[in-house]
């Protein structure tokens, strides 16, 4: 990761913090590339679909964590940390020992990101557990920054309503990945008992 694109993503996650939605899709955007080259890098011997999963419970950790970053401090370790134990995490779901230093990830960040194609069809797979209210207060809230007042005048709701609603859907959307984590190792398992 150069220092412009960790400048950019800073500044951008500044913003977003503060409620600027658009900002929060660039960072997102930004992100993405780089946690997937750290997962395909990192949790080796896992499959694709795997490595999609655990793309999507980091951005749900980044999403849930991100008033955890200090905006004193540099974005880097933050991300680096955050990704290194969902890849922790999921493999030893599967049983695998794995210590990965943080040098590591040096390499795998060093490239320009492309843009990123999945972006949009990993948040649609992870929005897909909520129901079509869930998903409109979620975006509303995530991705365009809306506040409970406006959201709640969108849909003729009530601003606690709003909050309420939106905290499950976080729960579920939680509760949704790490069930998929646990049923891609359940299916590892019968595999490897079938052999």
């Amino acid at each position: 990761m150069s220092e412009r694109a960790e400048t950019e993503w800073s500044a951008w996650l500044r913003a977003a913090n503060r409620g600027d939605s658009a900002s929060y899709a660039r960072f997102l955007h930004g992100v993405t590339p780089v946690v997937r080259g750290i997962v395909r890098a990192k949790a080796f011997g896992l499959g694709g679909d795997q490595h999609d999963d655990i793309v999507q419970e980091v951005l749900l950790a980044i999403h849930a964590k991100r008033h955890t970053w200090r905006e004193d401090s540099p974005l880097r370790p933050w991300l680096f940390a955050i990704t290194r134990y969902k890849v922790i995490d999921a493999l030893r779901k599967r049983g695998t020992a794995v210590h990965l230093p943080v040098e590591d990830f040096a390499e795998v960040l060093a490239a320009e990101a492309a843009p990123e194609p999945l972006v949009q069809r990993d948040l649609d797979r992870a929005l897909a557990h909520i129901d079509p209210r869930a998903q409109e207060i979620v975006r509303a809230v995530s991705l365009e920054g809306a506040n409970n007042a406006e959201i709640a005048e969108r849909l003729s709701m009530s601003e606690g309503a709003v909050r309420v609603a939106f905290h499950r859907a976080m729960k579920k959307l939680v509760g949704a990945s790490q069930k998929s984590s646990r049923g891609a190792g359940q299916t590892e398992t019968r595999k490897g008992h079938e052999k």
